[in-house]
């Protein structure tokens, strides 16, 4: 079996941000590499290292702690200057920018990954070229890997005990994941238990336009088939809440209620208290962007781009089917 991050290097990810911080403000953008240290440690390590509180410090996802990652972090009254300075373990800041506000989960543009995959089977080796373009084309199935469930899957079964009237702790930030891995649980069963590859539409789909982000359900199937094919637009699975927004319909709609059963959501669902709830849809499938591949020896060396909530792990099963994780996920995941 292909193995990956049999060292943190072998797992490299830089953010891409939704914006670039103003250069004013009362709140300071600074970009931190990481090596292997989860997003929260660093939080926490600047939080205590500047005397913020831990909930002000800001970013925009979770990134993998067996790897060298760079994102963005926000800060309150902290100025450039002593964020250049801090001395963090396993951390270094890279830039500080003044900016007018807080940093927000899921206010990056997408994630640039670098990747190498080693002892990779040689006929995997020879359909790569062949098996990257067709992804390229017609995108993967976009679920969310395991690592982001934890431990014995623990993220996920900690979520539902939250949704059954469990006390939420008091850091609420972890609650939200908690659940949030709940959520990708069942768009993962939803997934795999579609009888239609990812790209094909099915009367009762709701459809995202990848351009605007808007959605509409699939009224003929046919009809907009072209669309998809053209990767304008994509079926989507249920990040469920409760105020999901435009609702499938038909045989979808059954699907996406059997798998909220079978993972035990409960009926009817209400939020736990500092939990927001309000739930979504998500694409069924991705497709990397600016993807290239060397061959060396018996490895690969990938780098692609992927939209926001993506997994290159997932990415890299779909295009050398089963690679091996040289690693322990984090208690809850990551994203």
């Amino acid at each position: 079996m292909a193995r990956l991050r049999t060292q943190p290097e072998d797992f490299v990810v830089d953010e891409i941000p939704l914006y670039s911080p103003c250069g004013e403000g009362d709140h300071t953008f600074v970009r931190v590499e990481k090596r292997l240290r989860t997003t929260e440690q660093v939080a926490r390590d600047l939080a205590r290292a500047t005397g913020v509180a831990p909930r002000d410090v800001g970013y925009a996802g979770r990134k993998d702690r067996r790897a060298v990652t760079r994102q963005w972090y926000s800060l309150p009254g902290v100025a450039p200057e002593q964020a250049l300075a801090l001395d963090l373990p396993g951390a270094r800041v890279l830039e500080a920018v003044r900016h007018r506000h807080k940093l927000r989960t899921g206010q990056l543009a997408a994630n640039r990954f670098e990747l190498v995959v080693r002892d990779v089977a040689a006929d995997v080796l020879e359909r790569a070229p062949e098996t990257l373009a067709c992804l390229e084309r017609e995108g993967f199935p976009n679920g969310f890997g395991e690592q982001r469930f934890g431990r014995d899957d623990e993220g996920a079964a900690r979520g539902l005990a939250l949704l059954r009237g469990k006390r939420p702790p008091r850091d609420r930030r972890r609650a939200r994941f908690e659940v949030s891995a709940l959520q990708a649980r069942v768009f993962n069963r939803v997934l795999a238990e579609r009888p239609l590859p990812p790209g094909r539409l099915e009367a009762g789909d709701v459809a995202v336009v990848h351009a605007s982000g808007g959605l509409f359900r699939v009224e003929d199937a046919a009809l907009e088939q072209p669309r998809a094919d053209a990767f304008e637009i994509s079926p989507t699975g249920p990040i469920f809440g409760t105020r999901p927004g435009i609702e499938p319909g038909g045989e979808t709609a059954e699907r996406e209620r059997a798998a909220l059963a079978a993972v035990g959501v409960p009926e009817p669902l209400r939020a736990p208290a500092g939990v927001r709830l309000r739930g979504g849809r998500r694409a069924l499938r991705a497709r990397p962007g600016d993807a290239r591949m060397t061959v060396e020896g018996n490895g690969l060396r990938l780098g692609f781009t992927l939209p926001p909530g993506s997994y290159a792990t997932v990415f890299a099963e779909a295009l050398l089917g089963p690679v091996g994780l040289d690693d322990t996920p984090s208690p809850i995941g990551v994203s």
